[in-house]
């Protein structure tokens, strides 16, 4: 976290700063397309977004990590572990852990409401026991707490131009999309971790079980039934996204570069997957350096305009330029220091 987005989020207590400074490190090295439209926001916002994805990402890593050798009873005291120090936290307490206090100051500031917390916890705690989803309904239960209430949380944060509960299902959509898009990347590490969030119904209308997709991870042949169940999911995948794409217009427009950017580079690991000809059990798909370099100057621009006419709205100093983002093949690479310029933004 850099003091200038510190100081215009009015952060002041040191421990406080040094929690939410976590929480940006946790988006930084794990979140990267993320992070990266995260800083399309204006700096006073970004705290809180850094704080809530802290949040959900050390959370995440007590159920998900494979570097771990904890059981799941283990993981489970520990996400009890964090849940009792999340329930302190949001009372008024300090809270242990960093993220717990940048959570707590986050949910306290913009009123977020704490019952999705509590719902993304408790599919946190589903995944130490559900490996699999019968129907596609049964897994959009699931995503309520692990993908929809990420968006609901998010919109006090960004700000609404229409009364928040008419945006409310858009941004539940897009935190859904996001998620249904991982799923689909990460189809062989989640079978590596036990589990396969493709529903029953859809894999077995193509003739697909899991020994078969065991099969593909492990001798690193595609088989076209394989091929036309994850064809079929990224095509559930873009409905979501086409349901949630009404909903940037109903942000803040200074909010909406960040969201937008975000949705397309979401949008852009479907493109990435469908070119690999949907071999995401032997590779991650990813989306190449010089399309988020360009989708990046894109919401540059989107973010200038926005506040150009926002301070021209109420009769305030002109914006300073915003730096441009290289474009070309000399464009900054992501993993080292994620497009430099957009550090400038004001």
């Amino acid at each position: 976290m850099t003091a200038r987005e510190l100081d215009a989020a009015g952060i002041t207590d040191p421990d406080l700063r040094a929690a939410y400074t976590r929480c940006r490190e946790l988006n930084a090295r794990h979140g990267r397309t993320y992070f990266l439209a995260t800083r399309l926001l204006t700096p006073d916002r970004r705290p809180a977004v850094h704080a809530l994805y802290g949040f959900a990402r050390w959370a995440d890593d007590i159920v998900d990590s494979l570097d771990s050798d904890a059981g799941p009873e283990e993981r489970a005291r520990a996400l009890d572990r964090l849940d009792d120090d999340l329930a302190r936290g949001l009372a008024g307490g300090d809270g242990a852990e960093p993220v717990v206090r940048a959570l707590a100051d986050t949910a306290r500031r913009h009123a977020v409401d704490h019952r999705h917390f509590a719902d993304f916890l408790a599919s946190m705690r589903s995944d130490l026991t559900v490996t699999s989803y019968a129907t596609h309904a049964d897994l959009r239960r699931y995503m309520h707490g692990s993908a929809a209430v990420i968006g609901l949380q998010m919109l006090p944060v960004l700000g609404t131009v229409t009364p928040r509960q008419e945006a409310a299902p858009h941004a539940a959509e897009l935190g859904v999309a996001f998620q249904l898009t991982n799923f689909l990347r990460d189809v062989g590490e989640d079978l590596d971790r036990g589990r396969v969030y493709l529903p029953q119904d859809l894999l077995h209308a193509h003739g697909v079980h899991r020994d078969l997709l065991h099969h593909c991870r492990d001798t690193g042949r595609d088989d076209r039934r394989v091929t036309a169940a994850l064809r079929e999911f990224e095509n559930l995948t873009r409905a979501a996204y086409r349901r949630a794409a009404p909903g940037i217009a109903m942000l803040d427009p200074v909010s909406r570069p960040c969201i937008r950017t975000a949705s397309v580079l979401y949008g852009g690991i479907l493109d990435a997957v469908a070119a690999t000809g949907y071999a995401v059990l032997r590779r991650r798909a990813a989306v190449p350096r010089r399309r988020r370099a360009l989708v990046a100057a894109d919401g540059l621009l989107r973010l200038a305009a926005a506040r150009v006419a926002a301070r021209r709205a109420r009769g305030g100093r002109p914006v300073p330029p915003v730096p441009p983002v290289p474009a070309g093949p000399a464009a900054p690479d992501p993993r080292s220091r994620p497009f430099a310029a957009l550090e400038e933004v004001v």
